[in-house]
């Protein structure tokens, strides 16, 4: 009896050992000599120590068409399972390049669909590295089906669980779609691309000559496109901010975000903020120094910062809670909202909602994007998102009004009158329909018009307007700002506002969903 369980046991320690092995060690190397991992090296780099447990490893494809049914592929291309980060539960696929190059047919999406299956059973985020050459051809509609599936879990799975997907390779044509309904995408410079048509076909129907990098490389997706969120020099880099990401979200919908600890005062005072605007209001600098002042450690893990530079996301602790923080940009187009601005924030906005993460906005704002392409590329239909996403968000609000808060773009940024639960306001701040000069000019027109010297009276009525709106205490006066506060004062009284706020339940109408601006 102990002769066959050993045979047993060896058969075992035999297939499991062509498993793991993939495509076999000549295209290992390949992938090596390309500065990629492979499947198993990335799910080891990504996840805790030795917790990786797989799941369908021997797994095999069921078509038989093309001498396919002739054809080994170990794993059928995709390596599938659970494991922890920080020691917190994750799924994770990976694509396997070095198997048939990553292709994916019918029992290779069912690999994937299992997990994200149990991912929403337990709540447990999915990351899901991709490195394929895209639908197996050979299996036709079963491929399509088997995408189709992707697609349907992670539409189920949104705001349920967080969705990551890394981009470690080429994915194209229908397989750029699972990753666009994810959270968040990551890529990897000089190995990711994305693209729905490739640069060949592209040639051939429109007569455009466009490389692979340039079509859908990391930086087009990052900074143009706006598809992709964050962007690595190495494999390596890329995965710990995988790593890190998931340190700012829960689990589930269910979870509040983990608190970490800091040896950063809660009470700091802030003294530098004090010395960072200009002395003029049409001169920029950087809210950035504002954002890493208020932080933890001066700690912000920036989301998209090469796409719509205008506005600002990303995430930070504040007292040891996790934020997500929006603010306008002065040095990027003034700080005006854009139609790409609009997009970018928004989706932000919708996805710390989901997932109970608190939004810290920062506001200097003088209005939307004025010109003809803004209006006719739909800022209407597009600005119109971040009211949407603001005014439905229902966790903890807290709004910094820095200097310029014009009109509608004053309104979109997390406005009192958008549900923000703490608005406060720093002396410099200038609340407004618009600034003093247009106002002057609108307001003063006929006695400009009617003056001995018209410069002279509109300085003169530019500084009546000024001394009279240009400031917090309008607004305090009617309740829209809780709070004029000094710079210095801004991080304790952050702090504060997110403590009070912790316990914040608020209830909606019943409704199926609301109808997203798109």
């Amino acid at each position: 009896m102990e002769e066959i369980i050993r045979e047993k046991i060896e058969k075992l320690t035999e297939l499991r050992a062509k498993i793991t092995a993939g495509g076999g060690p000549k295209k290992v190397e390949k992938q090596h000599s390309l500065g990629k991992m492979t499947a198993r090296e990335r799910i080891d780099a990504l996840l805790d120590p030795g917790s990786f447990v797989e799941t369908d490893a021997f797994v095999e494809h069921r078509c038989v068409y093309f001498g396919m049914d002739e054809t080994d592929i170990p794993g059928d291309g995709v390596v599938t399972g659970y494991g922890t980060v920080d020691g917190r539960l994750v799924y994770v696929f990976s694509q396997d390049f070095t198997v048939m190059g990553g292709t994916l047919g019918e029992t290779h999406s069912n690999k994937i669909c299992k997990i994200m299956d149990l991912a929403l059973k337990t709540g447990a985020p999915v990351i899901g590295v991709n490195d394929s050459g895209g639908a197996r051809i050979q299996e036709a509609v079963d491929a399509m089906r088997g995408y189709g599936n992707i697609f349907y879990h992670n539409t189920i799975a949104s705001g349920v669980v967080p969705q990551i997907s890394v981009i470690m390779g080429p994915c194209a044509g229908g397989a750029t779609y699972s990753p666009a309904l994810t959270d968040f995408i990551f890529m990897v410079n000089e190995i990711s691309n994305m693209f729905i048509t490739g640069p060949q076909v592209i040639k051939a129907v429109t007569g455009e000559d466009v490389s692979v990098d340039a079509l859908g490389g990391p930086m087009t997706h990052n900074s143009i496109s706006g598809v992709a969120h964050f962007v690595s020099p190495d494999e390596t880099t890329c995965l710990a901010s995988v790593r890190k990401l998931l340190g700012f979200l829960p689990s589930n919908n269910m979870d509040l975000p983990p608190l970490a600890g800091t040896g950063d005062p809660p009470d700091r005072l802030c003294p530098e903020l004090a010395e960072i605007l200009p002395a003029s209001v049409n001169r920029t600098y950087d809210m950035k120094k504002i954002i890493g002042s208020v932080v933890d450690d001066q700690d912000f893990f920036e989301v998209q910062p090469y796409y719509a530079r205008n506005i600002v996301t990303g995430f930070a602790r504040v007292g040891g809670q996790s934020v997500g923080i929006i603010a306008s940009q002065p040095l990027v187009l003034a700080g005006c909202i854009d139609i790409n601005a609009s997009d970018k924030a928004s989706r932000f906005v919708s996805i710390c909602d989901s997932f109970n993460v608190p939004l810290l906005s920062f506001v200097d704002v003088p209005g939307y994007m004025p010109g003809a392409t803004q209006e006719h590329g739909g800022i209407i239909r597009h600005g119109a998102k971040l009211l949407y996403a603001y005014s439905e968000a229902t966790v903890p609000k807290v709004t910094i009004i820095v200097r310029k808060a014009y009109g509608g773009a004053y309104i979109a940024m997390c406005s009192r009158y958008l549900g923000a639960d703490m608005v406060l306001a720093w002396p410099s701040a200038e609340i407004a329909v618009m600034g003093s000069d247009g106002a002057a000019n609108i307001i003063f027109k006929k006695e400009i018009d009617a003056a001995e010297n018209p410069q002279v009276m509109r300085q003169v009525k530019i500084a009546e307007y000024t001394a009279e709106f240009s400031n917090p205490y309008k607004a305090a006066g009617r309740g829209d700002i809780d709070d004029v506060i000094e710079p210095s004062e801004t991080r304790r009284k952050v702090v504060a506002a997110l403590r009070m706020l912790s316990t914040k339940r608020e209830v909606r109408p019943a409704k199926k969903h609301g109808n997203f601006p798109v």
